[in-house]
């Protein structure tokens, strides 16, 4: 049984974006693997506070990592 195990730093995604990505990531999956692995995939998002991500040995935050839009 696959288990997708996805970590994001909190406030990045809101409620229908969480899931919209479990179900593109389940879609995925049953690509790959074939439609019987659908009742069988499972997918957590496990949120990370802000600042507790590290990127090049900086903490990140929500508002650096919430997607830019606009020029």
């Amino acid at each position: 049984m696959p288990f997708i195990d996805v970590k994001i730093i909190e406030g990045v995604l809101d409620e229908a974006q969480y899931q919209a990505l479990i179900a593109e990531i389940t879609e995925a999956v049953v690509r790959v693997g074939g439609e019987g692995l659908r009742p069988m995939t499972r997918c957590a998002i496990q949120e990370v506070r802000s600042g507790r991500w590290g990127v090049a040995g900086k903490p990140l935050t929500t508002e650096q990592a919430r997607p830019r839009t606009g020029p």
